[in-house]
């Protein structure tokens, strides 16, 4: 087998070095990913630009999850429970928002896969940006060492400059291949995960699908969701439905929100680098202290995972990360706030409802988990709480509409120290109707 590094002549062996990775105790199918992807970059002759997330591989992914749990087809029935549901939602909801209403789809009832078809190109789009940052920094450390790779690494024989430089690209390659698929398959999983429990396609509360999507439950999910829970399942649905349709209407009217975040995501991942120096140090202390074991591969994966090489955030990073905090916050507090408004007086059980729709987030939340472990960031009960309460007092000093404005543009979004003054800050970002007092 060749690619293009020929062993019999001293070169690097491509086969060895994944063989050299595995005794290092990385599993085998994300060996197989990074080699993957190193065929697919040699044959498609592109370079660091190749996609390092398909949508093909997530919907592989999520659909074993998915599987593993059973997905029910919907019915007639489905379709026309579900219709009814998210049309008396919109009802609702039409006094109260400023955004309408699209129109409701002759396919309201959506199953698991339906969401993972319609929604794996929008999370592909949104998390791409931090596998390359992450991605890149991972092999920008070989491609740009001064001191030569181990023996191990190599053919026989002395190796030369150029040979060395060419296995420091390969390397380097091979490693961004890893870390693409290692981000894949812990995508994948969440998204299959997620699919087994959200309630609706736009259940996950950030904007994944289509602009005119419009809005869809889940039947079995929702089934599931009231299991338990000890209220009438026609309540739990239509204040499900209130969520799926108040989410649906933002979405497809701000169609900013989608880029803005993941702009802030592409803006982190673009800072990401890696201290060989700190992590040397780290990890010399670490197995001093006996949490790394050098014989026990195991054992690396589970100090990595447990974060203990994380690299020091750069301000701009802290700035991306602040930001996406508060838009997710805001998306779920705008939600509350809507439906608090028109259902806490129309379904006796709305406070147990939104208490325990706040609790199975914020501690059974595949996507919550996901950003945690990628971004270190976890919009907390408490975040969710002050932003649905900075949602209602904009409603009483500006009313519905001037609370739903405040979506036009990311510079009318609060940061967090903006929430403990709510007028200072809308005064802030207001323009008077009289500008000559400016000039």
């Amino acid at each position: 087998m060749s690619f293009g590094f020929l062993p019999n002549d001293g070169q690097p062996d491509f086969d060895a070095l994944l063989k050299k990775f595995s005794e290092m105790g990385i599993e085998a199918n994300e060996l197989a990913g990074a080699k993957s992807f190193f065929e697919s970059m040699r044959s498609k002759n592109t370079g660091p630009g190749q996609s390092l997330i398909t949508t093909a591989n997530l919907r592989e992914i999520a659909k074993k999850i998915i599987t593993a749990k059973g997905d029910l087809p919907t019915g007639t029935a489905d379709q026309n429970q579900c219709a009814q549901s998210l049309q008396l939602a919109n009802l609702w909801l039409d006094a109260e928002i400023l955004f309408p209403a699209a129109v409701v789809p002759s396919q309201s009832a959506w199953s698991k896969r339906d969401w993972l078809e319609d929604s794996a190109q929008g999370w592909q789009s949104v998390i791409e940006p931090l596998a390359v940052g992450m991605a890149d920094a991972l092999g920008n450390v070989i491609a740009t060492t001064n001191n030569p790779l181990p023996i191990e690494f190599m053919g026989s024989g002395e190796q030369t400059q150029a040979q060395q430089e060419a296995m420091k690209l390969m390397l380097a390659q091979v490693l961004r291949g890893l870390m693409g698929n290692l981000i894949e398959t812990q995508l994948g999983q969440t998204i299959g995960l997620l699919a087994n429990s959200i309630t609706g396609a736009n259940d996950v509360a950030i904007p994944l699908l289509k602009a005119d999507s419009g809005s869809h439950l889940i039947p079995q999910n929702i089934a599931e969701w009231s299991d338990g829970v000890g209220i009438d399942q026609e309540q739990v649905a239509i204040y499900l439905s209130l969520r799926e349709s108040a989410a649906a209407r933002l979405f497809a009217n701000t169609p900013w929100l989608q880029n803005y975040i993941k702009d802030l995501i592409t803006a982190y991942g673009k800072g990401i680098t890696i201290d060989v120096e700190s992590i040397t140090r780290q990890a010399e202390e670490a197995m001093t202290s006996g949490e790394i074991d050098i014989n026990n591969p195991q054992s690396i994966n589970l100090a990595l995972n447990a974060g203990l090489f994380t690299p020091q955030q750069t301000p701009a990073q802290e700035l991306a990360l602040t930001k996406l905090e508060m838009t997710l916050a805001l998306i779920e507090g705008w939600i509350d706030h809507v439906i608090s408004q028109v259902a806490a007086e129309r379904i006796p059980a709305f406070s147990a409802l939104i208490e325990n729709s706040r609790r199975r987030r914020a501690t059974n939340a595949p996507m919550q988990q996901l950003f945690a472990n990628l971004l270190a960031v976890e919009v907390s009960p408490r975040k969710m709480r002050e932003a649905s309460a900075f949602w209602s007092e904009v409603k009483t000093l500006r009313g519905s509409d001037g609370r739903d404005k405040c979506w036009e543009d990311p510079a009318f979004l609060p940061m967090p120290e903006d929430l403990a003054d709510v007028k200072g800050f809308l005064n802030s970002v207001t323009v008077p109707d009289d500008l000559s007092g400016l000039i």
